[in-house]
């Protein structure tokens, strides 16, 4: 089965910046790649760059989520996990990066930081009304109150 596609525009805004990658055609995202060497201290939090901007489409977004390789194997985690590029920025692209660690822990330009995942981004048409609890699908309970 043939996977859609959608066209974004990229511009590669620093010498050393690649283009998003997939490493499988059958992969749902991409990899973003660092253009710098990047050293964390211990907890500290750091925008990684890319060195490329994006024009995403209206009705789309990109996503960045964490790698699960660099997930498991370094103390490297995606502050804002996933984060979300709009349809409307044409900024450098950076990647929010915290070191979980309480050792110092680098990076080298080229490695794959994160990945993109484009997902469709449809608008919300929000209706106010007297009391939610009138409508359907209540199934009760707070916060933790399906599991222990």
């Amino acid at each position: 089965m043939k996977r859609e596609k959608v066209k974004i525009f990229i511009e590669v805004c620093h010498p050393l910046a690649k283009p998003p990658a997939y490493a499988n055609p059958t992969d749902s995202g991409a990899d973003i790649f660092m253009v710098e060497d990047v050293e964390w201290e211990p907890r500290e939090t750091k925008i990684v760059r890319t060195g490329i901007k994006v024009a995403v489409p209206e009705g789309w977004e990109l996503q960045i989520r964490p790698r699960s390789g660099l997930s498991l194997k370094t103390p490297l985690r995606l502050a804002n996990s996933p984060g979300t590029i709009d349809a409307g920025y044409r900024n450098e692209v950076g990647v929010i990066v915290q070191n979980t660690s309480s050792k110092p822990f680098k990076m080298n330009e080229g490695e794959r930081i994160a990945q993109f995942v484009i997902s469709k981004a449809p608008m919300i048409e929000w209706e106010l009304v007297d009391a939610i609890a009138e409508y359907k699908g209540d199934r009760g309970g707070g916060f933790g109150s399906t599991g222990k």
